[in-house]
């Protein structure tokens, strides 16, 4: 509706967890650098948790894309409301291994045997569980038991929960200790600063075509990050409905009081203290961000005729 108005190609604020439009904060940096550790030190259980709307989904979408590209088997559970039998059927179907047996000893050895093979070709394969917060204590019992396939070296299979801060509550009870103890990796995601904001709204525009000018002026951008408190999916909410009320003031530039409007019809006008700035370093990964990083670039760029030939050629996983 907008798009044309402001000279952009597409809508820069969708909530979807598109990978292209992930922003490459300090913070996200070392998230990703952490996964990417875990999982070709293939070190077993990797934690990631966030408050909802931080970006968990958009980076997981992200270290799918860049394990896929670089031939890693996956397998991604984002129904958490799985029986065991369920959770095991989901994670052989979108690993690509036929089993005909539904029970779990034949599944779990069919599994080892999948496993080992991939391990003597230099090849793993990585569980992905999103809103980890939702399993039953069942499953992610069963999970735990799944990292017991191993080499005398190494875990056969990586496993990523993520989920909101309740899962970190729940790991902490007594009869999941177990569980807990076989985390090896945990790394988080955080609501952004008003540097950060101001950076990934100016970002998402860049990516949606926007031309040099300021589509927000500095005192929205302020009245964004007030409202928002630095969480992705909010501020999304906000830009989006914010130039949708400056394209029916068929004014140019959003305004403060164009995002003030959006945040009262959100119920979102209420004083909120900033959040600090944090001054810690990311994790120095640098190998890992840059294959990172240019997963990222190849994502934002238009798909190139003959992908998906089969003469694309990357570095074999390890």
């Amino acid at each position: 509706m907008y798009k044309k108005f402001f000279g952009l190609r597409e809508s820069p604020f969708k909530v979807n967890p598109d990978p292209r439009y992930l922003f490459l904060t300090p913070g996200i940096q070392e998230a990703l650098a952490s996964l990417a550790y875990g999982i070709r030190g293939r070190r077993g259980i990797i934690l990631l948790t966030g408050e909802v709307g931080t970006g968990k989904t958009t980076l997981i979408q992200m270290v799918l894309d860049w394990l896929r590209q670089n031939r890693a088997a996956t397998a991604f559970i984002f129904n958490t409301h799985l029986t065991v039998s369920e959770l095991f059927e989901c994670m052989m179907a979108d690993l690509g291994i036929s089993c005909e047996s539904h029970s779990k000893s034949e599944i779990l050895i069919r599994l080892n045997r999948w496993l080992l093979d991939r391990y003597s070709h230099g090849q793993t394969a990585v569980l992905i569980v999103d809103e980890a917060q939702s399993l039953s204590d069942q499953v992610l019992e069963e999970i735990r038991f799944l990292t017991n396939l191993e080499t005398s070296t190494e875990k056969l299979l990586q496993v990523v929960l993520s989920g909101q801060p309740e899962l970190e509550e729940r790991l902490r009870q007594p009869h999941l200790r177990q569980l807990r103890q076989r985390i090896t990796v945990r790394c988080r995601t955080s609501p952004l600063s008003l540097e950060e904001t101001q950076g990934y709204i100016a970002e998402r525009l860049r990516i949606a075509g926007a031309g040099n000018g300021p589509l927000f002026s500095r005192e929205a951008i302020e009245s964004i990050y007030r409202h928002a408190i630095g969480i992705p999916r909010v501020i999304n909410v906000l830009c989006e409905h914010a130039l949708i009320n400056a394209f029916a003031d068929q004014e140019k530039t959003v305004s403060a009081a164009h995002v003030e409007g959006v945040a009262h019809e959100f119920e979102l006008d209420r004083p909120i203290a900033p959040r600090s700035t944090s001054s810690e370093n990311p994790t120095s990964v640098e190998k890992v961000l840059r294959d990172l990083s240019t997963v990222l670039e190849r994502m934002r760029q238009p798909v190139p005729v003959g992908v998906g030939s089969g003469k694309e050629s990357y570095e074999p996983y390890s």
